[in-house]
């Protein structure tokens, strides 16, 4: 049977299952966005972004990595060119801009932003966002039978209008393991996504340290 593959560009990091193993839920991991590139010399422009555009994340504001430094893309208009793990399909590009965030090693991260047109029109991205989370494992595993997924919620914070914290992990038989963080939050009509992932299990996520990511990057939504 085919071993799934899910590349840590773009988003979310995603489920790795025969080369190498993020986002809100559960999977596996990607080979490393590690070695994603920002915009260089080569590189299409990013599109432009309007000026009212709400903060994202900075590198010092992810969880520390023990052996390497953060960088990170350009804050760009519309959904990662891979759509992001777990939450495939379900945030809007409309309105929508991203971060991509990598180390030298095999951890990742991406940020997600939308500016829906109301509160309720957001209020409702988010759930559908968490609901896709919370049920990412079982869609993964039913689609790799021989491998293992499982998530944990991590529960509430304050930030805002509330976010909410996940775990999700995946293994595949003779690939390493996947661990993958996933925060989503609201500040009025505007949703955020952040995903963080890497190959390892539960105990080597760095959960308070996403936890006062997730909660930084809520906060930042605010524009007045």
């Amino acid at each position: 049977m085919r071993k799934p593959l899910h590349s840590f560009r773009g988003a979310a990091l995603g489920a790795v299952a025969a080369a190498a193993v993020v986002a809100v839920a559960v999977a596996g991991i990607g080979p490393a966005q590690a070695r994603t590139p920002s915009a260089g010399a080569g590189a299409e422009a990013p599109a432009a972004v309007p000026q009212r555009t709400p903060a994202h994340l900075v590198p010092r504001e992810l969880p520390p990595h023990p052996s390497s430094d953060w960088y990170a893309g350009d804050v760009t208009r519309g959904l990662p060119e891979t759509p992001p793990f777990c939450v495939e399909k379900t945030l809007p590009s409309a309105g929508a801009t991203h971060r991509t965030f990598w180390t030298e090693y095999d951890t990742g991260a991406t940020q997600i932003v939308v500016r829906t047109g109301t509160v309720d029109a957001a209020r409702k991205l988010a759930a559908a966002a968490e609901k896709k989370i919370r049920a990412c494992a079982a869609d993964w595993q039913g689609d790799y039978p021989q491998g293992t997924a499982s998530w944990r919620d991590y529960g509430a914070l304050t930030a805002e209008d509330g976010a909410h914290v996940y775990g999700v992990h995946t293994s595949y038989p003779d690939s390493e393991p996947g661990i993958h963080l996933f925060g989503v939050g609201r500040d009025g009509r505007t949703v955020t996504v952040v995903s963080w992932g890497e190959m390892g299990g539960y105990e080597q996520a760095p959960l308070a340290d996403f936890k006062r990511t997730t909660t930084t990057a809520v906060v930042k939504l605010y524009h007045p």
